[in-house]
């Protein structure tokens, strides 16, 4: 289960930073997107970050749940802004697909 935690809070991250302008220059440059799909994926990186909420929850409680996915989040978010963002933003949008999936294939098996 955190393996899945941890893909859905990088995703959820990733998502989140895509909504940001400044990221999509990073990311895309002048190509950026326009500001409906900037909404979108903020509501995609929010709804991303309830799901994993409610599946620590589900799987530890109220007692550890919420204490794993912090544990979670802070793992996905310094990857993601002390390691990705700053040498490899071209690996966000990839690994943002690829690790939930990952994580799936763990917690299934």
């Amino acid at each position: 289960m955190m393996a899945l935690a941890l893909g859905l809070s990088f995703s959820a991250f990733a998502t989140l930073s895509l909504a940001m302008e400044k990221h999509q220059q990073d990311l895309y440059g002048k190509a950026a997107a326009s500001p409906a799909r900037r909404r979108l994926w903020r509501g995609l990186g929010w709804a991303l970050l309830a799901l994993g909420t409610g599946l620590c929850v589900r799987a530890h409680g109220w007692a550890l749940g919420p204490v794993i996915w912090l544990g979670a989040l802070t793992a996905a978010g310094l990857v993601l802004a002390l390691a990705l963002h700053p040498y490899r933003p071209r690996w966000v949008v990839p690994l943002a697909w690829t690790l939930p999936l990952a994580g799936l294939l763990v917690a299934l098996s």
